[in-house]
């Protein structure tokens, strides 16, 4: 199998350790894995502010760059639903349809495609998880509160086979976090609110680290962190699945 990696645009100009995380993972597993050099943004920003039709050329150059694969492969889960969902604005020809069929986020591809449950690593914290909005009710990566069924979490699955690593229930498991993309910038007061909800939440519940399949929710997570200066550290999925203390 010939996997593309796919590192979103705010991945690659602002937490480069995750993209670099998320390609020495795939390797580790024996993923064959290319970085099309190509690649810009799938788009999501400009269609999240009402600006989805000029994001065409986005998610033309997105197929193009992608169609030869037989996966694609993003440690986003929002950018995957986006593909997944989103693309329907272009001519949907086979390329497209391959390519919406085949995006995957990262803990599903390995749980699910793989199926890998252990991918070796090591990490002594006590971790809490954030269950971003889109992975969880777009891409159902993880049970939701409001529906009646059986319980599952495709990223706590990955993490409870890390060695060392102690899952912290928290109160309010799929509550959003606040960012949702523009809506941070549009509503900053109610989006500042609810970060530092979901943060006391963690901290009460006794977590020393915050992970999460979307870095741009722990991005809105890690600046409240730091800008009241509280015992939390940051971290994104693939860094702690590639981890090795």
């Amino acid at each position: 199998m010939r996997v593309g990696l796919f590192i979103p645009c705010y991945i690659n100009q602002l937490y480069p350790q995750v993209g670099k995380a998320t390609l020495e993972l795939l390797e580790k597993l024996n993923v064959d894995v290319v970085y099309p050099s190509g690649q810009t943004c799938c788009g999501q920003p400009m269609a999240n502010s009402g600006y989805e039709y000029e994001s065409e050329g986005a998610c033309n150059n997105f197929v193009n760059n992608f169609k030869d694969f037989d996966y694609i492969v993003t440690p986003s889960g929002s950018c995957a639903y986006h593909v997944k969902k989103h693309y329907n604005i272009i001519p949907q020809t086979d390329a497209v349809t391959k390519v919406r069929n085949n995006v995957y986020e990262l803990c599903d591809f390995i749980l699910n495609v793989l199926k890998v449950k252990n991918v070796g690593a090591s990490f002594p914290y006590k971790v809490g998880v954030h269950k971003s909005c889109h992975g969880l009710r777009g891409l159902r990566l993880g049970s939701c509160s409001e529906v009646v069924g059986d319980s599952f979490s495709y990223i706590e699955s990955l993490l409870q086979e890390v060695k060392g690593t102690e899952l912290m229930p928290v109160k309010r498991s799929d509550e959003c976090c606040g960012f949702g993309g523009t809506f941070a910038v549009t509503e900053e007061a109610i989006s500042v609110k609810m970060g530092k909800d979901k943060i006391k939440d963690h901290l009460e519940s006794g977590v020393e680290v915050i992970t999460a399949t979307d870095t741009s929710c722990l991005m809105h997570l890690e600046g409240l962190v730091t800008r009241n200066n509280q015992p939390l550290k940051i971290l994104h999925i693939a860094e702690i699945l590639n981890s090795n203390y």
